[in-house]
């Protein structure tokens, strides 16, 4: 209970609940519906936002929301119209996205001391501007999951169905994906860009094991972020580690366990 003492703990800690709630809702839809290499494009153009934010002067992470939001609809439309191979286009779209966000941090005036952080996670230095805005993202996210549960249900598990019922297919795919870039933001300060794609995935994978429906697989993965996320805190805390690295290795253990146990 001693790391309940320190403000920035607390923070820390609220920080990864909402990043689970995030992760539980949007993951399970990654995981199912396999779209785990759209989601490491989404993240990483995410980069070329924050570089743009240090660039121009303003918060990084409303530069990051923006390019994946881009990001999400150009993939989208690539997914659904272009006839360009979509792991190619997504490929591009990644490299770019790192690329710009290189250039505009090397021409910004200044120290940008916290750059590291965007990239591999800072969840204990997260200040509290970024806590709200994280708030505002998980409850945008649970309010559209909640509207359009059954539509995503089934864009998720069976396309040609969901088409032939008459559901906008394409809509849906690409609100989903959008969905998919505001949680990428929401977890780019508690892991960071490099490691968004395994607290995306991890926690709905073992979930899916132990799941029969698609809201117990959701519950479950939120649990299971909340779990892998104050493990990882209190032993960055207790160890002296980088904390999103060690958020990342509690849910890879918790990954080979659960197949295990599984097995």
């Amino acid at each position: 209970m001693e790391i309940l003492q320190f403000d920035f703990m607390r923070n820390a800690l609220l920080v990864g609940l909402l990043v689970s709630v995030a992760c539980g809702m949007i993951g399970t839809y990654v995981v199912v519906k396999r779209i785990v290499f759209i989601s490491g494009g989404i993240s990483h153009t995410a980069y070329g936002g924050i570089g743009l934010g240090y660039y121009l002067g303003f918060n990084p992470m409303l530069g990051a929301t923006l390019f994946t939001i881009i990001s999400a609809l150009g993939m989208g439309l690539v997914q659904q119209r272009s006839s360009q191979r979509q792991d190619t286009v997504i490929g591009v779209m990644w490299a770019v996205g790192m690329a710009l966000g290189i250039m505009f941090v090397k021409l910004s005036p200044g120290y940008t001391a916290d750059l590291m952080s965007y990239l591999f996670g800072s969840i204990l230095t997260v200040p509290e501007r970024d806590i709200l805005f994280i708030l505002l993202l998980d409850l945008l996210i649970i309010a559209t999951v909640y509207r359009y549960f059954e539509e995503f249900k089934a864009v998720a598990f069976d396309e040609e169905f969901a088409r032939v019922s008459g559901l906008k297919v394409e809509f849906y795919n690409i609100l989903l994906l959008l969905l998919v870039a505001l949680t990428v933001v929401v977890m780019i300060r508690a892991v960071g860009i490099i490691l968004v794609i395994a607290l995306l995935t991890i926690p709905p994978a073992i979930a899916g094991e132990y799941s029969r429906g698609l809201k117990g697989m959701m519950g479950l993965s939120v649990v299971l972020g909340i779990i892998f996320t104050t493990a990882g805190l209190y032993l960055s805390y207790l160890f002296d580690l980088p904390s999103g690295a060690t958020i990342i290795l509690v849910a890879a253990a918790g990954y080979i366990l659960a197949l295990l146990m599984k097995k």
